[in-house]
């Protein structure tokens, strides 16, 4: 519960030249982020109330920031203050989060399209051949799930999953979809396309992406939201496919 950054901006009168937004915390170390102002038009939140409550300490008591879709950094606790600027601005939470490569930066704020497969998945063991609904969760930072394609062949080809119930902004969403396994090894996949187009890439997309080397050990610099695999092997069990 609380008010949007939005209107209280635009109560201060907010001037056009206006690109960035500072939010300080009271903590020991004055941590603070440098957010884009066009994000704090859109759904940014200065929360007081949580679960019926007042936020509680821990919580960031009396208000914090809450930043939709965003790095869970950017979520200032105690906030005490905010300033309205026209350039970016280094401060203490940025520091190792500023990137000077626009690629980088393009990856650093917003949580990117995610989906993971949780049955079947790691540790666990088809009993026997058959019908089995392939199910997990999916999520993006960018919005609502539009779209999640499931793979049974290691992604050679790709098939749309049902969306549990309708997808909302920033919240998981639940995926299923019936597969007859009739033994053999198969490596399933699942794969997210958010409501503004984006699409889960796979480990070596990026690597592409960065210009570096793929191996199975490979991970991004920034948020994680490469596609998980899971090997079903003969018996039915099932380990990590990217292995």
């Amino acid at each position: 519960t609380g008010v949007r950054l939005s209107t209280l901006l635009k109560e201060c009168g907010l001037q056009k030249n206006a690109t960035w937004f500072v939010a300080e915390s009271a903590e020991e170390i004055k941590g603070a982020s440098t957010i884009p102002i066009n994000k704090a038009m859109t759904d940014v939140i200065v929360t007081y109330g949580m679960n019926g409550e007042p936020l509680r300490p821990q919580q960031g008591f009396p208000l914090r920031l809450i930043v939709p879709g965003f790095e869970g950094i950017f979520n200032t606790k105690w906030l005490r203050h905010i300033k309205v600027v026209d350039q970016y601005q280094l401060n203490m939470n940025d520091f190792g989060h500023l990137q000077r490569d626009p690629r980088n930066a393009a990856l650093e704020y917003q949580i990117g399209p995610k989906s993971v497969i949780t049955y079947p998945s790691g540790g666990q063991k088809l009993p026997d051949r058959g019908w089995y609904e392939i199910t997990g969760l999916a999520w993006s930072g960018g919005g609502a799930v539009r779209q999640v394609d499931i793979s049974t062949d290691g992604g050679k080809s790709w098939h749309a999953a049902q969306l549990k119930g309708t997808p909302q902004p920033m919240a998981h969403t639940r995926f299923g979809f019936m597969w007859n396994w009739q033994g053999g090894q198969h490596v399933i996949l699942s794969r997210t396309t958010d409501a503004i187009g984006q699409v889960q890439p796979t480990l070596e997309q990026v690597a592409k992406f960065f210009g570096v080397a793929y191996t199975p050990k490979y991970r991004p610099p920034m948020n994680n939201n490469t596609i998980m695999a899971w090997k079903i092997g003969s018996d039915g069990s099932v380990t990590n496919g990217l292995a």
